[in-house]
């Protein structure tokens, strides 16, 4: 399968957080506009197989994407956020399980649910730890993304040097070319 949506953040809440690609320019695209596009980023993400996604999950993808956003990058999260990721980090999680090819699989009754779960968890555990202190948002003017920095200084600027860090040369590189 080919990948479809953005990852190496750093760690999986801060992928699931890019699929609104460009936040808050006006060029900000959602990358889940529908159970079909969610049901592919579970099972890319998840590796929970052929899940089964009703509509109405969309509804609560959007929803934790944005309290996930919340938690990480307001000073202070509002208490409706927190019980939101409460509830949702208290839903079931998908269970391991080894294929006949030796291919770790997960399964879950709830397919949606138990992915949710696992991203406010991850959440949760990123914003109390001491990697929290390394999230960034990305330098690139239009990306809006955030990335986990992981760089032994860090001093990290892009979510991608192939993307965001390449522009952003290439403009700098053009306007010394200009002068």
């Amino acid at each position: 399968m080919t990948e479809r949506f953005r990852s190496g953040a750093g760690r999986l809440c801060l992928d699931f957080v890019r699929t609104l690609r460009y936040r808050g320019t006006s060029d900000a695209t959602d990358e889940l506009p529908d159970g079909a596009s969610l049901r592919a980023w579970i099972e890319e993400f998840g590796k929970i197989g052929e899940a089964a996604v009703p509509e109405a999950a969309v509804r609560d993808a959007r929803t934790l994407r944005e309290a996930i956003h919340e938690l990480l990058t307001e000073a202070s999260v509002r208490p409706a956020v927190r019980r939101r990721l409460n509830r949702f980090a208290a839903a079931p999680a998908p269970a391991p399980s080894l294929t006949p090819s030796g291919e770790l699989r997960w399964r879950a009754e709830d397919p949606a649910s138990a992915m949710f779960s696992l991203l406010a968890r991850d959440a949760l555990d990123l914003v109390t730890s001491p990697a929290f202190d390394r999230v960034r948002h990305c330098a690139g003017p239009r990306c809006g993304a955030l990335f986990l920095d992981t760089s032994r200084p860090g001093t990290r600027r892009w979510c991608s040097m192939d993307v965001c860090g390449n522009q952003a040369k290439k403009s700098t590189y053009r306007a010394k070319a200009a002068h």
